[in-house]
Formats: structure tokens, C-alpha cells, sequence
């Protein structure tokens, strides 16, 4: 019963399944640490629909993995966590829980006790935390320079790096004018990022990117022969109902026996379709959206002929779920029933038309001038193709994220792996000056910290072992600013090459990775529920 000094064989079986836990989550952080930073590798999977799929994000690599352990699946959700908290440093999140729980493992066989470990790991946490908010440096949401340094940073390390001067403002500009003018920055303390509309079109390159203050679908009008593609002045409605001919609610043939009876059916329809045609030129719209239908028919030849007729410009197709969208963008209200068809339910905008877009033969129609009342923008991706739009998306997501993360949280803090190695070094000392168990741990804590500038190093063929050394005698002189500069091979200040990120992103990984290594080391026992 009792052996190596335990006291039952119960402590054995949980220190076998501690240690199964710990290894299975590294093996998961190992898998995306070659991602982190700049110079880090990208991924490329085959999901089972046989698609394919090319990212560096954290986030994104650990969801498409197909992973079997329960103690690995805590490190996916965790990056999950860090993704919908911050958006940014999804990668980053992991490689610490990876590390600290690297660090678990030499102080369990040391004989510590796991409740003595996790509790000593959450004061370590809490310490710092508080050195990053002392080094962190205030920020106005009104300084856009500032904000673009910061996603500048976020942008270095994703695929589209390359395509980050003209993304990073899309994705700033995108998130203020939701928030809106300069006072009602000032007092908001979130960003919903639904507002911000991403359009994605094959064709053209990552540069043909555009910010829309408006509205864009990604396909053409619908037009019958002669129909408008330009409208000046729109009054535009949006119809949640059928413009072609009624049917039943269950199947049924209809037998015409004669020319005479099948003429008047034909007549009829076409004096329904022209009757619903007129109650909305009657309403004064010249440009109708109307909603896609499964039940039967959302429009006909003959009703698109009769808008073409009438100087009315249609766009067909709306999904379902874009309608709140639209309505609030364009401050129209949908019309379920041709009798609702009032001025009043129309919404407007200064300029309505199909626009050709460069890179390609594909149309698009682009509604601008708008009074915009629910403050909303609109972001068209261009890409050569599937891949990169896919990418392109996620990566301004992030950088959307970013700027989000700013809103909550205004401070900015040295990116490069400053942050962690002047956390490191504080850690250190105050475990010089605490005793017991406390100083063991808090001294592992800080050594796992380090793992962030290592596999930065390690990641852009540096030397690690130099840079961490070089990086801890400036942080020990002061320059709590210093950080590892990936282009040039050297260590810089952080500040001064504007290489920035959220406050948020580092306090919100660092208290959520601990969070989950807790959580690990007070497992003993792994129960299958049949």
C-alpha cells in the first residue's frame, strides 16, 4: 500500500493522472508555439470536407484540431476564452499555460503539494498583473496613430503581415465610427463588433481592401432588360414578401383544359405581380431588397420586368440574418405585407448603383451617402482567393479586437516579449523576499514567463539563451520598455519602434492561463462516464 513515501496508493493513481493531464496539454502548446510572433510558422489543415485551411491564429489551428484528451481540450477552450475577451493573443495564451504547466511538473516532483502550487501561482498572478499595469502607458481613443501602432503589432504575425499599412487603418477606422465622435469615445466602455460588416469577393489582391461607409452586397442588381443600374437619391424598401404568383400550402396540380382557361390563369398572374409592383412605386422606393424566400418564388421575370418598367432598381437575395443589419444601416423597416408599403417604412440613401470591381468581372452594389442612424460600417475584402479572404477576415477581426481591447481597457503596454520578461524579473525578486513554498513557486511562475521571449527568439533563428540573457540585464537597468526587435535581430526598445499591444491582451492571458493550470493541478482523478 504505501510507497516512495505515500500515504496511500490513492495519491499514487493521482499523481498518474496529474501527470497524464500535464502532458497532454503540452503536447497541445508545443503544437501552436511554433506560431507565436512575427517570424512564426503557419499552419495548414485539411478539415474533413477535404478544404483546406491556412492560419497562424492560436484560435483558429486549436478549433480545426480534432483533440481526444479532456485535459487537452481545457488549452483549446482556454484560447477560445482569450479570443472572445481579447481577440488577440489567442497563441500566445496557450504557450503560457504550456509553459506554466512545464514548470507544475518540477514542482510536483519536488514533493509540493498541488493546492499549495495553485494557490501560490494565483498571488503570482495577481503580482503580475499589477507590474503590467504600472508599465502599461495611458491611451486616447482619439489618438489614431496610436491605434495603428497597435494593431500594426497584432498584423506582424498574421499571413497578410505584408498588407498591414493599409489594413491597420481599415480596422481602426472601422471600429471609431461605430463608436462615433470624439464624445461618445470618450464615455464608451465596449465596441459590438457585428456592427462592422465584413463582405468578402474574389478577385483583385489584398490591397483592393476597402472601408464602405454604407452598405455593399457582394453581387449585383438583378436586372431584366433595361432596367436601372444607377440610382440617385434612393428611397429604398426592403420586402419581406413574394413578388410572384400565390400558392397553396400543400402540392396541387392545377389541369387546364382549354387555351381560354389558361389565358385567364396567365392574365390573373400578371395583374397580381402588376398590382404588387404598383404599391411599391406608389410608396415612392426606387430601389427594393428583397429578402430570399424558401416557401415559393421571392420574385419572377415578370415582376423584375415590371420594376425595370418603373425606374426601380433590385437587389435580391437578402439572407435572413443580414436584415437587422441592413435596416439599421439604412433606417428602413422590412414590409412583410404589400399593404404595409408606406413612405415612412423607406429608408435612404444619396447614391445607389452597381459598381465594377478591379481584379475582376464580378459587380457589387454599393450603397453610399447614407444617414447611417445605427452606426454601422462596412468592410470590403478582396483576395485572389478562398484562402487569403479567409485569412484576410480573421486577420482583420483581430485587429478589430484590438482596437475593442483599447476601448475597454485604455492603456498600451511594450509588445516583443517586454511585458513578460519585466513580470519575470519583479516575480524574481519578490521570491527573494518571500519564504517557504510561496518562493519556489513564485520563482517557477517567473521562469515560465520566459517561455513568451524565448520562443520569440527562438521562432525568428535568433540565439534564445543571448537574447532572454540580454533582455534580463536591460530590464534589471531599467529599461522596462526593452523587447525583442524580430526584423532587425536585436534588442530594442519597444516603444520607440512603436511595437505596441492592449493592456487587456496580456493581463487577460496571463490571468487566464493560470486559471486553467489551477484548474489542471487540482484534478486527481479522471472518471469515464459510460
Amino acid at each position: 500500500m504505501v510507497a516512495d513515501g505515500e500515504t496511500f496508493q490513492e495519491r499514487a493513481k493521482g499523481r498518474d493522472v496529474r501527470t497524464s493531464n500535464i502532458v497532454a496539454a503540452k503536447a497541445v502548446a508545443n503544437a501552436v508555439r511554433t506560431s507565436l510572433g512575427p517570424r512564426g510558422m503557419d499552419k495548414l489543415m485539411q478539415l474533413p470536407s477535404g478544404e483546406v485551411l491556412i492560419s497562424n491564429d492560436g484560435a483558429t489551428i486549436l478549433s480545426k484540431m480534432n483533440v481526444l484528451h479532456p485535459a487537452a481540450k481545457m488549452l483549446v477552450e482556454l484560447s477560445q476564452s482569450q479570443d472572445i475577451e481579447a481577440g488577440d493573443g489567442t497563441t500566445t495564451v496557450v504557450v503560457i499555460a504550456g509553459a506554466l504547466l512545464e514548470s507544475c511538473g518540477m514542482l510536483l516532483s519536488k514533493g509540493i503539494h498541488p493546492a499549495a502550487i495553485a494557490s501560490s501561482f494565483v498571488k503570482a498572478v495577481e503580482s503580475a498583473t499589477k507590474v503590467l499595469e504600472d508599465m502599461s502607458r495611458p491611451v486616447d481613443l482619439n489618438d489614431r496613430e496610436a491605434l495603428i501602432n497597435a494593431v500594426h503589432t497584432c498584423l506582424s504575425s498574421k499571413v497578410v503581415s505584408q498588407n498591414s499599412d493599409l489594413l491597420a487603418p481599415i480596422a481602426v477606422d472601422s471600429v471609431l465610427g461605430v463608436l462615433g465622435d470624439a464624445e461618445d469615445r470618450s464615455k464608451a466602455t465596449n465596441v459590438d463588433l457585428r456592427d462592422v460588416r465584413m463582405v468578402r469577393q474574389i478577385g483583385g489582391t489584398v490591397d483592393d481592401t476597402e472601408l464602405v461607409n454604407g452598405l455593399v452586397f457582394n453581387k449585383g442588381s438583378t436586372k431584366s432588360a433595361g432596367g436601372p443600374a444607377q440610382i440617385e437619391n434612393a428611397k429604398i424598401a426592403l420586402i419581406q414578401f413574394c413578388l410572384s404568383a400565390p400558392k397553396t400550402d400543400m402540392d396541387n396540380n392545377v389541369v387546364v383544359s382549354d387555351y381560354a382557361a389558361m389565358d385567364r390563369i396567365l392574365r390573373d398572374e400578371r395583374k397580381f405581380i402588376l398590382g404588387l409592383c404598383k404599391k411599391i412605386k406608389k410608396s415612392g422606393a426606387n430601389v427594393v431588397l428583397i429578402q430570399k424566400s424558401i416557401l415559393r418564388d421571392a420574385y419572377n421575370e415578370l415582376s423584375l420586368h415590371f420594376l425595370a418598367k418603373m425606374g426601380i432598381l433590385v437587389v435580391t437575395d437578402i439572407e435572413r440574418p443580414d436584415v437587422e443589419f441592413i435596416c439599421r444601416t439604412l433606417g428602413c423597416s422590412p414590409v412583410a405585407h404589400p399593404d404595409g408599403m408606406s413612405p415612412d417604412k423607406l429608408g435612404t440613401a444619396a447614391h445607389v448603383g452597381d459598381v465594377a470591381l478591379p481584379g475582376s468581372g464580378h459587380k457589387v452594389v454599393k450603397f453610399t451617402g447614407v444617414k447611417n442612424p445605427g452606426r454601422t460600417m462596412t468592410v470590403l475584402l478582396r483576395g485572389s482567393n478562398d484562402l487569403v479572404l479567409a485569412e484576410a477576415d480573421r486577420s482583420v477581426h483581430d485587429a478589430q479586437c484590438v482596437v475593442r481591447s483599447l476601448v475597454k481597457k485604455r492603456a498600451l503596454i511594450a509588445g516583443g516579449g517586454a511585458a513578460e520578461i519585466e513580470a519575470s524579473l519583479r516575480l524574481r525578486d519578490m521570491a527573494l523576499g518571500t519564504t517557504g513554498v510561496d518562493s519556489y513557486c513564485m520563482k517557477a511562475f517567473a521562469d515560465a514567463l520566459e517561455a513568451i521571449p524565448y520562443t520569440l527568439a527562438e521562432n525568428a533563428g535568433m540565439r534564445p539563451v543571448d537574447i532572454v540573457t540580454e533582455l534580463r540585464r536591460r530590464h534589471a537597468a531599467g529599461d522596462c520598455g526593452t523587447g525583442i526587435d524580430v526584423k532587425r535581430g536585436q534588442v530594442s526598445d519597444m516603444y520607440e519602434l512603436d511595437v505596441v499591444q492592449p493592456l487587456l491582451v496580456s493581463t487577460s492571458a496571463l490571468n487566464l492561463s493560470t486559471e486553467t493550470v489551477c484548474m489542471l493541478l487540482k484534478i486527481d482523478d479522471l472518471v469515464v462516464v459510460q
